[in-house]
């Protein structure tokens, strides 16, 4: 009687779960890089487009900043509120202003593609999804970037005091909080495709609201009590009062807590949101 001898089989080993994250995070890394440079490469080729967002902060600077500081500039409630420099109230809130306004309308941009199938063309490339929405909301952190940088260099023969370390933080928190509004546009600009007047409907009807309401121009401490609540609930109040905080040397505030609290928040809302939309994008 013959015996059969079998030779163990050794156990084949899955791979190793611990190096998968690392390749989707490079992947994803990869990707995002790919749609950042092809996002930023009409901006390189116009560079007067990062010039001609300069023309509303220099307005609001020349126009209602001479207004702040005769209205409110030498009274004892402005110099309360205002402290003793009223451009240094005054300048964040334009930096804060450029940031929501320029990443809240980048929707439209998107809207664009979609209308002319480049979009369409974007998502049958080898590419995650979720990178065409980081891709995108990071490349428009980077003319408004510049743009902040340029706003606070024109201001500095004018009495505006930088303080270097506050400033960098400052412009770091601007891209945290202007990243998040950005994908909340995206996934707007996404979910109106079939009907992109609503877009600015709803844009126009939730920026300015907000704007109002942040103190970004006018101190609340002066307004009504019920605008006073209502700002307690606004998240661009407390980005706004952090930059204050920031710019003027004070990093380790209460309100720069607050307001990272509040641009991560904003941040991680937007992501969310605006990657579940753009995953779900299928026309």
């Amino acid at each position: 009687m013959s015996t059969v001898t079998t030779t163990p089989t050794t156990p084949r080993t899955a791979p190793s779960r611990a190096h998968a994250p690392r390749r989707g995070l490079a992947s994803f890394a990869r990707d995002t890089g790919i749609v950042l440079v092809r996002e930023l490469r009409p901006v390189l080729h116009d560079p007067f487009s990062v010039l001609f967002g300069l023309v509303q902060p220099i307005v609001f600077l020349a126009l209602f900043g001479p207004l702040l500081v005769g209205s409110l500039g030498g009274t004892t409630t402005g110099q309360e509120v205002l402290g003793g420099n009223v451009w240094q109230w005054f300048v964040p809130s334009i930096l804060v202003m450029t940031t929501l306004f320029g990443t809240s309308t980048t929707g439209a941009n998107l809207l664009v593609e979609l209308q002319t199938g480049a979009h369409e063309r974007m998502l049958v490339a080898p590419l995650s999804r979720a990178s065409l929405l980081v891709g995108r909301a990071l490349k428009e952190m980077v003319p408004i970037l510049a743009q902040s940088v340029v706003v606070v260099l024109v201001m500095l023969p004018f009495g505006f005091e930088l303080h270097p370390a506050g400033a960098v933080l400052g412009l770091v928190l601007l891209a945290v909080f202007g990243v998040g509004i950005g994908s909340l546009s995206y996934a707007l600009a996404l979910a109106v495709r079939k009907q992109d007047w609503m877009f600015w409907v709803v844009q126009q009807t939730l920026v300015f609201p907000l704007m109002i309401l942040s103190g970004m121009l006018l101190p609340l401490e002066t307004g009504p009590r019920w605008m006073q609540v209502a700002s307690d609930v606004n998240p661009l109040r407390y980005v706004v009062d952090a930059e204050r905080a920031l710019f003027a040397g004070d990093l380790t505030a209460s309100t720069v807590a607050w307001g990272w609290v509040a641009a991560v928040v904003t941040a991680a809302v937007g992501l969310a949101v605006g990657i579940r939309t753009m995953v779900r994008t299928t026309d």
